[in-house]
């Protein structure tokens, strides 16, 4: 009788664990130096990547085409500012400016997630990763056009960073 109330505790663990865990984890490492940008970042296997070069600057979107929920907009251009922090500060200083901005969620050196709440019912999350290399900076956040969990959010965030 006591092996079987050990047996049920440890799957009971084991299914905590689990539903713990990251989506993350299921990604795996997706260089997009064929499509013009030298980073990389980690991704579900079923991606859709589409590009598009405005000119003045590069847009690349990247997709989970099966699962939903990864939705990667990344912008690269030229910048005359070099300092990284500096950079940060001042896409946080315009999103924290917006008239929908609601609160800081979480903030790392290289990055934020944000909640964005539109009205009391539509609340939404997004975030934004900054790298820089030599004078191009390339910005990274969640796609356009959806509303996203705030797990979504932090799933993305994680695996770009």
């Amino acid at each position: 009788m006591m092996i079987k109330y050990r047996c049920l505790l440890l799957a009971l663990l084991m299914v905590v664990v689990y539903s713990c865990e990251s989506n993350t984890s299921n990604y795996e490492p997706l260089d997009l130096m064929a499509h013009g940008m030298p980073i990389k970042i980690m991704a579900p296997a079923n991606t859709s990547i589409n590009s598009d070069d405005l000119g003045i600057m590069k847009d690349l979107t990247i997709v989970d085409t099966l699962n939903g929920g990864y939705n990667i907009q990344i912008y690269s251009s030229k910048t005359d500012i070099l300092d990284q922090a500096k950079l940060l500060e001042g896409i946080k200083s315009e999103i924290e400016g917006s008239e929908f901005f609601s609160k800081m969620i979480e903030e790392t050196e290289n990055g934020f997630i944000y909640e964005k709440k539109v009205t009391e019912d539509y609340i939404n999350y997004d975030f934004r990763v900054i790298r820089l290399q030599s004078d191009v900076k390339y910005t990274l956040q969640a796609g356009f056009g959806e509303q996203y969990e705030l797990s979504d959010v932090e799933n993305m965030f994680n695996a770009v960073k």
